[in-house]
């Protein structure tokens, strides 16, 4: 199956005519439609899918849409001006309205279904029916694919309305989140982690929905109040949005024999997923035997490689389920995220994630999915046995390859040519003892300080702290002698300040930063996202005093334990 790859784009793309030249849906053209599916793509109620790969689906306009955000950075690559974004037509799709769309793009999306997995373990009582078939995209519908300049991108609205999968709930997403999620993609992936990217942002004037949220301080640990909000559509851009769970999906059918197309349309989704992610990496005149191992191996690389990298930024993905993998290994879904503001290994900010999911426990969690994936995959290996022992020596030893990328990000986080376990753990218990910024603190330590002063900079400076300051200071001090002694041997001071400040970034999205920008956006002011979104697109340069003296800050003493800042309930 070799998808249909376009030649490289010339022209700046400023209108949907321009655009439509580029679509190329292999989604829908290579794999199976739900034999139930209405072919109008009407088909917005829950109902159980028993097979196919997609639901045709219909998105459901925004009221009223109006311009909040676009990506300028992801315009810029993918050749669109930016005065597409604010222009009638775009604006149009892109908040749920495909009836009038330039051919040969098409009138429907599609809409998928998935498995789901809770750290290891399969669950089907989540979808109304109790059996897994009605657990899906509930309210993210895929509107188009592209090719531009030789790279695949499928667009996806969020929040686009009902779909099969909505298991009763009303398909949208509301701007609070929506500008969560527009922020944090284009903030990932300037830090240089894969995700999957922002396109736009559009919210609706007049159409509101309700939601469970806080009161204003309040401490409750879940919503102690139900809101009125705007809807808002996000369109979120990635090489495909084939998830661990979809494949789990097919997996679990398959080897159930649960229809007589099972196996069949699991070998069809896994070949899609290579072609659409590994055909830079896996050869496509392998056999399906090879490429599945070969699959397997790729991605455990690229998964602990991603995992490191979110330890490394400080990010925590909160609720890490299996239907929150990308197949892709990058980032995906941003719905209970947070970035580790007060050094804490079980740091969660989802109210309904446990510590199986915090932030240092999160290699582990990953274990656990990338174990869900191999088991799908082994249904079209059972013929083999020699390649089913291969697979399971690729899930055995993922947690040594996890090892080795935390320990090289650990090393290269603190300037070290090799991981030094006794110094590392040294600083581990400092950090905690202390209660230092995560990312404050090793941004100060990457200006290589003659002395601890710099480093207080991050200090929150706990009880334990201020019961003995002073020997809290002289175990700083030594600690910061043996790291030097250790950093000074291969590198100059400067050199080794700048290549730590290039894994060091300066900027996160703290949640204290971005409330106000979604409150000041509820009510028509979208200029603090904007701010936002500049500063956090270059979170590793030295920006001006200004932009300093607001955003590189400790956070306030107030903000500490109130629901919507210090933590949240999974919520839309």
């Amino acid at each position: 199956m070799r998808l249909h790859q376009q030649t490289e784009s010339m022209e700046t793309i400023s209108n949907l005519d321009n655009l439509a030249k580029f679509v190329s849906y292999s989604f829908m053209d290579t794999l199976n439609a739900d034999p139930d599916a209405t072919s109008n793509g009407a088909d917005h109620l829950p109902r159980q899918v028993f097979s196919g790969h997609y639901v045709p689906v219909r998105p459901t306009p925004l009221e009223n849409p109006e311009y909040v955000a676009h990506s300028k950075n992801l315009f810029r690559e993918l050749g669109f001006a930016d005065s597409l974004a604010q222009s009638a037509d775009f604006m149009r799709v892109f908040s749920g309205n495909l009836a009038n769309v330039p051919e040969p793009m098409r009138k429907v999306g599609w809409a998928c279904g998935y498995a789901l997995s809770i750290y290891g373990t399969e669950y089907t009582q989540q979808c109304p029916f109790q059996t897994g078939n009605g657990y899906g995209d509930g309210r993210a519908i895929s509107v188009l694919e592209a090719v531009i300049n030789g790279h695949r991108w499928e667009m996806q609205l969020k929040g686009g309305g009902r779909t099969p999968y909505c298991r009763g709930a009303d398909g949208r997403a509301v701007l609070r989140s929506s500008v969560r999620e527009f922020l944090a993609q284009e903030h990932i992936h300037a830090l240089g982690v894969p995700t999957s990217r922002s396109l736009s942002l559009y919210v609706s004037k007049t159409e509101k929905v309700k939601r469970p949220w806080y009161s204003e301080g309040s401490h409750s640990w879940d919503p102690d109040m139900l809101i009125s909000e705007p809807a808002a559509i996000s369109t979120r851009v990635a090489p495909s949005f084939i998830r661990v769970g979809q494949i789990e999906l097919f997996g679990r059918r398959a080897r159930n024999n649960a229809h007589p197309e099972a196996m069949k349309e699991l070998e069809q989704i896994v070949l899609h997923l290579i072609e659409r992610e590994y055909s830079d990496v896996i050869d496509q005149s392998l056999s399906t035997t090879e490429k599945v191992l070969m699959l397997a191996r790729e991605y455990r690389n690229r998964f602990t490689s991603l995992v490191a990298n979110w330890i490394r930024v400080g990010y925590c993905q909160g609720n890490f389920n299996s239907d929150n993998c990308a197949a892709g290994g990058f980032t995906l879904d941003y719905g209970p995220f947070g970035f580790c503001e007060l050094f804490d290994p079980y740091y969660q900010p989802w109210t309904g994630g446990g510590q199986h999911f915090a932030f240092l426990n999160q290699p582990a969690a990953a274990e656990k999915n990338f174990q869900m994936f191999c088991t799908a995959l082994r249904p079209l290996l059972t013929s083999h046995q020699d390649s089913l022992r291969q697979l399971d020596e690729i899930k055995s030893g993922f947690a040594s390859v996890m090892q080795i990328a935390m320990e090289k990000m650990w090393a290269a986080k603190l300037g070290l040519d090799t991981f030094n376990e006794e110094l590392f753990s040294e600083l581990v218990a400092l950090m905690m003892q202390t209660s230092v910024d995560y990312t404050i603190f090793f941004r100060e330590l990457s200006m290589v300080p003659d002395d601890i002063d710099p480093l207080k900079k991050s200090f929150y400076r706990n009880q334990t702290y201020q019961l003995d300051p002073e020997g809290m200071d002289n175990r700083w001090a030594d600690w910061l002698t043996k790291w030097k002694a250790l950093t000074v041997k291969a590198n100059t001071t400067d050199e080794l300040s700048s290549q730590m400040k290039r894994v060091n970034p300066k900027y996160s999205l703290r949640e204290w930063l971005v409330v106000p920008a979604y409150q000041q956006a509820k009510e028509g002011d979208y200029s603090l996202i904007r701010e936002l979104q500049e500063v956090m697109t270059n979170p590793y340069d030295e920006q001006s005093k200004a932009v300093e003296e607001k955003f590189y800050r400790l956070k306030p003493q107030a903000f500490f334990e109130v629901g919507g800042l210090s933590y949240y309930s999974c919520s839309s």
